[in-house]
């Protein structure tokens, strides 16, 4: 009986972690989508302006941006979560996205 409980114990930790890891996952790709957006708005005032809109609107959706470029009317910022499934153990998750004008090939 002790060993079917320390199981299931087990795998709740485990459902959990999982769980966290998905979660921060998702965070970070609207956190990503969000500021890419949110950046294209300002990419005609130049570089620094569309990638300090980009990281507001990136940190206030609760992500770091960790990279930004603009090239023309497109820019691709990478934004990170931090994960942390278990006390003592923690991970990073990465989304990245692009936003700008629809070209026809």
């Amino acid at each position: 009986m002790l060993g079917v409980g320390l199981f299931l114990v087990a795998a709740g930790m485990a459902g959990a972690a999982v769980g966290s890891a998905r979660v921060a996952r998702h965070e970070a790709s609207n956190a990503a989508d969000l500021g890419a957006l949110a950046g294209a708005q300002r990419v005609l005032e130049g570089e620094g302006v569309a990638c300090a809109e980009a990281a507001r609107y990136a940190s206030a959706n609760g992500a770091r941006m960790s990279a930004c470029t603009v090239s023309g009317l497109e820019i691709v910022i990478r934004v990170e979560v931090a994960v942390s499934p278990w006390p003592g153990i923690s991970g990073v998750a990465a989304a990245a996205a692009r936003a700008g004008p629809i070209s026809a090939s």
